[in-house]
């Protein structure tokens, strides 16, 4: 191989090993494009720096990156940390309308039981741990679908003409190490924990598919960087604020959930 060659190939490589590691860009151009966010803490921005206000909506979590990433003629975050399904079709929807272009949605979590099985599963037993996650399970099961359809039929209803797109949540924890910090969950917990996250993003996905509308998966950008593994996209527990436990950080808005809509939008 000649000299230039080499040169060549070393910047070909380079090139491409940059753009894998760059969060990927929307390709169309979004100048005339009316944005509305709407959802739960995890489109309102809630465990990234930037948050403010009592939904806790802040300037790094996707929906903020992908505005300034893409100049939209208007962009709105609607989502409040805490959101159930109730509060997304009594004080989220009405603001949409016929002139809205673009929604992205976070929903079902709190709905769920998310924040008290974490929390019992943080402080309680193995078996106390597994019981919570399977009264979550079974909601998941027979009630939520429900409340997930109601809610994208609101949507559908308000804003006829608009691209949704439902993000899924990210499997939480990371399980190939035995220890977990101190204080940290036990292989188990996780275990559990992940399961029961693994149920509910399939049974959004497949209301989502229901509704015809977009779902966009961020459990694969996230594996190998959950809690308790050695490049985690999601906080553990945090004392301060402690709203931040479980949730993204900066690096899982930037890295999983920003990217994947970007590719969702393509």
């Amino acid at each position: 191989m000649s000299k230039g060659t080499i040169v060549l190939t070393c910047l070909v490589t380079t090139t491409l090993f940059a753009l894998a590691a760059a969060p990927a860009e929307a390709a169309t151009n979004n100048s005339t494009t009316d944005y509305v966010a709407l959802g739960d803490s995890y489109t309102s921005g809630v465990g990234a720096p930037g948050q403010s206000g009592l939904c806790l909506r802040g300037s790094s979590g996707y929906p903020a990156q992908w505005a300034r990433q893409n100049s939209p003629a208007s962009y709105r975050n609607l989502a409040c940390g805490g959101a159930v399904t109730s509060d997304v079709q009594n004080f989220q929807v009405p603001y949409l309308s016929t002139k809205t272009d673009l929604i992205t949605i976070t929903i079902g979590g709190n709905d769920a039981g998310f924040a008290p099985a974490v929390l019992t599963c943080t402080l309680s037993s193995d078996a106390d741990c597994a019981a919570v996650v399977a009264t979550a399970h079974d909601y998941v099961k027979d009630v939520l679908p429900g409340k997930l359809d109601a809610t994208y039929r609101a949507i559908r209803a308000h804003a006829p003409n608009a691209t949704v797109v439902v993000l899924s949540y990210p499997i939480l924890f990371d399980t190939t190490s035995a220890s977990c910090g101190v204080g940290g969950m036990s292989v188990a917990k996780r275990r559990a924990l992940n399961s029961g996250a693994q149920y509910l993003d399939e049974l959004i996905k497949d209301r989502v598919a229901a509704a015809g509308f977009t779902f966009a998966d961020v459990r694969g950008a996230f594996a190998g960087h959950g809690i308790c593994g050695t490049s985690p996209w999601v906080n553990g527990l945090t004392a301060i604020p402690p709203t931040d436990s479980f949730h993204p950080n900066l690096s899982g808005y930037t890295y999983g959930y920003l990217p994947t809509l970007n590719a969702a939008l393509n």
